[in-house]
């Protein structure tokens, strides 16, 4: 177990010192149909960063994102899912299968990746980032699927939200509203 926590550190380490990272356009990230995609072309947009599960309590959340997504897209809001399978395996298919699921279910257009992990030794650089970031809500660990992270033009975070907060929720549409 040192092992692999030691191995996982060192590989994160390397990353950070080999990519310097100043903001999370830094960080590399792989679209759900396995290109790369560039956090980078959505400078200047305000990003919803939301992990997300197909077979979760709060999967009809999807909806909600994509109402505020369609609402708000041209307004510069961005919506970016990240399928995660850390919560009670609620996340097992393949990248293809997710990507079936959220078009035929709930006809999600906004940009999807392809599966990380948001907690855990092998958690995400990315995730390790924002996760660590100070913002007016709270820091640490993601603690269920679609928790939500709220990110302002610059790129800095600026509100996190838990999975109970509904897409559509008074709180967050205001603090969308409000970096928009």
């Amino acid at each position: 177990m040192k092992i692999i926590l030691t191995v996982i550190l060192t590989s994160m380490l390397t990353f950070l010192n080999t990519n310097k990272v100043d903001s999370l356009y830094d960080f590399p990230v792989t679209d759900i149909d396995g290109k790369e995609m560039a956090l980078e072309d959505y400078k200047g947009k305000v990003i919803l960063i939301v992990n997300v599960a197909s077979k979760c309590g709060y999967t009809p959340q999807y909806e909600g994102l994509q109402a505020i997504y369609e609402e708000y897209k041209d307004q510069g809001l961005v919506i970016v899912g990240f399928p995660a399978n850390n919560f009670k395996g609620q996340e097992p298919g393949t990248e293809e299968d997710i990507k079936e699921f959220c078009t035929l279910t709930y006809g999600v257009t906004f940009p999807m990746t392809s599966k990380v992990s948001v907690v855990g030794e092998d958690q995400d650089p990315l995730f390790s980032y924002l996760t660590s970031q100070p913002n007016k809500d709270f820091e640490g660990e993601i603690k269920w699927n679609f928790e939500k992270f709220l990110v302002d033009r610059e790129g800095n975070l600026i509100r996190r939200f838990r999975s109970a907060v509904k897409p559509d929720s008074k709180e967050l549409t205001a603090a969308i509203k409000d970096v928009l």
